[in-house]
Parts: C-alpha cells; structure tokens; sequence
C-alpha cells in the first residue's frame, strides 16, 4: 500500500490520496457515487481486491476477482465524462479509464457505471462503450 501524504491520487482528482481515496479504502463510506466510482479506479491501481468487493452491490457481485491474474495491466489515469443522479438511491458516471496490458500501446475501458445507494453507494454494473 503507498504512503498515503506523499502521493496523488491516481483516480485524478488533483488531491493527494490521503484526501481521497485513501478514508474510503479504510472503511469511510464515499459521499457520491462518483466519489465511490474514484475510489474504486484507485483500488484497481493498488490491487485491493476485498474493496473492490466490499463496495459491489451483492445482486450483482462476483465472488471474487482474481486481481493477481490482471497483474500485467498498468493503470494510466482516469477521466470522468459525466456524473447523473437518477434518483435518491441511483446514479450513474461515464468514465474512461486507460491503461496498458502489455507491449506499447495504450486502451482505453470507456464505461457507464450504474450505482445504488442502500446503506452506501455500491457499483451495480456497468455497460462498456464500443471505441
């Protein structure tokens, strides 16, 4: 885990991790589903696979990841297109979200992310957008 002061925040919301992501990696509940959507990027990059779980809606949750098998995907930034409240309990953020998976070029994983809100925002599921 990195040092939490000392670097930015990979999901690129010009804060430092401490400020970001970081509380809600240690058990803070996100104030947004695009917060949580923040977050859960972060939690790509630093391969913390039990968050990543934690803050998936159970309806629609793996039992797990198996991040271990993706270790060759770097993660490269994060650019949130939109962010729509749907109602009390729904929204939605578009995002696009790059990273190499071995060899030189860059993809790109261009999503909208679904999220409910329980008790917490969770990811739902997301529908992945033709390059």
């Amino acid at each position: 885990m990195p040092k939490p002061k000392l670097i930015k925040c990979p999901c690129e919301s010009g804060k430092t991790y401490a400020q970001c992501c970081a509380p809600l990696h240690h058990g803070e509940h996100a104030s947004s589903a695009e917060a949580l959507m923040r977050s859960r990027y972060s939690a790509y990059v630093f391969g913390l696979e039990d968050y990543l779980l934690r803050t998936w809606h159970p309806s629609t949750r793996p039992i797990t990841l198996n991040l271990e098998e993706d270790a060759h995907i770097k993660w490269l930034g994060l650019s949130i297109k939109s962010h729509s409240t749907i109602s009390q309990n729904q929204a939605s953020v578009e995002f696009i979200a790059r990273h190499k998976s071995g060899g030189d070029r860059a993809e790109r994983l261009h999503e909208t992310s679904q999220f409910l809100y329980v008790d917490a925002w969770y990811y739902l599921s997301g529908e992945i957008h033709a390059s």
